[in-house]
């Protein structure tokens, strides 16, 4: 009995790490306190597939984990909570190839990132190829969020300003052989 109960949690524990395997391509922090966590993540199904690849035509997930700091944030601000209405691309440009493709990141939910910008993609050449990722990030416009004055006097008339970050020589492979099935 001890061993089923053992092998039963070896089982668990390996497939929890299969399914919450990432690549953190990049982690930056804006003000005023926004934490962004770029990843590659393993392909998985996505709901409405009317507005998603399926798994099994595409390569990785691209994330975008962007969430409150947990310390030097705005007063009443969640700490470590999703910062929603963001406007987040991803370009993918293959080094070797100079191919890319470029897709909106839009929000997503599930039980190991909770709320968190994605997409399904294939990669613009082999899973081995290293590859370039440039990230653009634009804060809510004035429909999508008002601005309280109190905020308007602390932290001016946007959320943040539009930003990008580059980076280079990224491996996707192990990423991209992975599956949570």
């Amino acid at each position: 009995m001890k061993k089923l109960i053992f092998s039963a949690c070896i089982l668990l524990g390996a497939n929890f790490w299969i399914t919450a395997q990432e690549l953190v391509i990049g982690e930056e922090r804006i003000e005023p306190g926004i934490v962004f966590i770029f990843e590659g993540g393993i392909k998985d199904h996505i709901m409405p597939s009317s507005l998603h690849l399926k798994e099994n035509e595409t390569n990785i997930h691209i994330e975008a984990r962007v969430n409150w700091d947990i310390n030097n944030v705005p007063v009443g601000t969640p700490k470590g909570g999703f910062v929603p209405y963001l406007h987040i691309t991803a370009k993918i440009v293959n080094e070797k190839k100079s191919l890319s493709t470029f897709i909106d990141l839009l929000p997503h939910i599930n039980l190991v990132d909770n709320f968190h910008y994605a997409r399904n993609i294939s990669l613009p050449g082999e899973i081995n190829d290293l590859y370039s990722v440039e990230f653009r990030v634009i804060p809510p416009t004035n429909i999508e969020l008002a601005l309280h004055n109190d905020w308007l006097k602390n932290h001016g008339e946007e959320l943040f300003n539009e930003s990008f970050f580059i980076y280079k020589n990224v491996d996707f492979e192990e990423i991209a052989n992975a599956s949570r099935n």
